[in-house]
């Protein structure tokens, strides 16, 4: 899940920056490509919800190190301003995936832009149907009358 999420998280980026930037999905080298992005998973949590169906929260920080030549803090606040809007969805698999909680601060001139990702996920198979069915009884001025109808 994380894995794909980071790679969904580079596509976005790629597609809104382009070729100019250089995007790593792994522990940076020491001669890094400045203008470049560096996406990691922060953190990862899971809860069950109900049977098999669990609700994973992923938080990721994505930072941008601008170019020399640049304008620094400047270019790091309109950077930010394109990935509030290119990172808002993602494509997950063919399911669209919403970035929550978005916010970003610039620390010793880098970019560290954070946004989750949380969705419900199933194990095991398909979940048993919750309720199967339905019986509708009506009492008119106290007379017991049923339909005898069931849905499901």
């Amino acid at each position: 899940m994380v894995n794909l999420l980071t790679k969904s998280i580079g596509a976005a980026l790629q597609t809104e920056f382009g070729d100019g930037y250089e995007i790593y999905r792994e522990e940076m080298a020491q001669t890094l490509k400045e203008s470049c992005f560096s996406v990691f998973c922060i953190g990862s949590s899971m809860s069950q919800q109900r049977q098999a169906r669990y609700y994973r929260e992923n938080q990721f920080c994505i930072r941008y190190f601008p170019g020399p030549g640049g304008h620094g803090r400047e270019e790091c606040h309109s950077t930010a301003e394109r990935m509030f809007s290119c990172l808002r969805w993602l494509d997950y698999g063919g399911v669209p995936v919403m970035g929550t909680g978005m916010k970003y601060e610039i620390l010793d001139g880098i970019l560290h832009f954070s946004v989750n990702y949380n969705m419900f996920s199933e194990h095991g198979g398909i979940l048993p149907a919750m309720m199967e069915e339905l019986t509708d009884e009506i009492s008119v001025r106290g007379e017991e009358k049923s339909d005898g109808k069931e849905s499901s």
